[in-house]
């Protein structure tokens, strides 16, 4: 699966709150990279101690790991693999049942647009596709029989499906959730500078030229062009994208579903999301996609987030702040 939409473009345009010189200069920085999520990850922080610095950055990679043991459909050993398989799953780590209650809530709250009980739609396209076809309107709509938040079941003791046929996939929040663990994690350390890329992008503080982090939000249709440079400006920014991971040439069928037909929503090609937390942004790109190009960003507003939207068509729009961003 592709997860590269948003790139980092740049290191900073106006500084927030500039370091002094002097304080800037005993930073130590370092950039680890690795491999994770179903994608490349990386961190690049800072410390003014070497040795804490080290330990943030393995602590930090320890965390993405046992996100990736807990919500990874990449591990077949995972724990939503085996929920996945057998319908259940016994004293749940803590973790997952977070982020399956954060799920829930933001699935009332959407009316349905985000719902990770999609599983079962994903893994018939992807069989199809493994065919060589696309699935026919009769096994769409079998499918679609088995989605429903209201089915999954949660407690810290148990969680558990409450119909037969049911899936889970955390694919859609996940990278969002890592990155808000691992800044967490950073910050614990001591750590005040860091660009965190999960998948999704959380920032800390300055770059390295003690400005603010920016990234660039990539064309869907070129993935070498970038549209536009965007201060993050403490939030945490998610991506999503038709051309990430595609059933169709066309792209009108795609990863993301909207859980009320079993089909991808038909006239969005890219949303991100400026949030306070990640896993809030990754969801919510979803939750926009589904919402359709003309109500978006009314939708992102009520969310109170920031928006980039960008239509089949190329057209785009955004929020009134990222829209004076690339207006300055």
């Amino acid at each position: 699966m592709k997860r590269r939409a948003l790139i980092q473009a740049g290191l900073g345009l106006c500084s927030l709150t500039s370091l002094s010189s002097y304080a800037a200069s005993r930073l130590h920085w370092q950039t680890t990279v690795f491999h994770g999520l179903g994608t490349t990850l990386s961190i690049r922080a800072a410390h003014h101690d070497v040795q804490k610095l080290d330990a943030a950055l393995s602590a930090a990679r320890s965390v993405v790991a046992h996100v990736e043991d807990q919500m990874s459909l990449f591990r077949p050993q995972s724990a939503i693999n085996q929920l996945n398989r057998e319908g259940e799953l016994l004293r749940p780590d803590a973790s997952l049942v977070h982020l399956l209650q954060l799920s829930q809530r933001i699935s009332q709250q959407s009316r349905g647009a985000f719902d990770v009980t999609v599983q079962p739609l994903w893994a018939l396209y992807d069989n199809a596709k493994k065919q060589g076809r696309l699935p026919t309107a009769n096994e769409v709509q079998a499918a679609h029989q088995h989605v429903s938040w209201q089915h999954l079941q949660i407690s810290p003791q148990r969680i558990a499906f409450n119909k037969p046929g049911m899936g889970i996939t955390l694919n859609g929040i996940a990278q969002g959730y890592a990155s808000d663990l691992v800044r967490a994690q950073l910050q614990g350390f001591g750590v005040a500078h860091a660009l965190i890329n999960t998948g999704e992008w959380s920032g800390i503080g300055e770059s390295e030229t003690q400005k603010d982090w920016v990234l660039g939000v990539a064309d869907p249709h070129d993935v070498n062009h970038i549209m536009a440079r965007l201060r993050m400006r403490g939030r945490c920014v998610a991506t999503s994208a038709d051309d990430q991971c595609t059933f169709s040439s066309d792209r009108k069928h795609h990863h993301i579903f909207d859980p009320s037909t079993g089909y991808s929503p038909n006239d969005i090609s890219s949303v991100t999301v400026f949030a306070k937390t990640c896993a809030h942004a990754d969801a919510l790109t979803k939750v926009l996609f589904v919402s359709g190009y003309a109500h978006a960003l009314r939708l992102a507003s009520a969310w109170q987030v920031e928006a980039w939207v960008v239509h089949k068509d190329g057209r785009w729009k955004a929020s009134p702040e990222l829209s004076r961003q690339v207006a300055s």
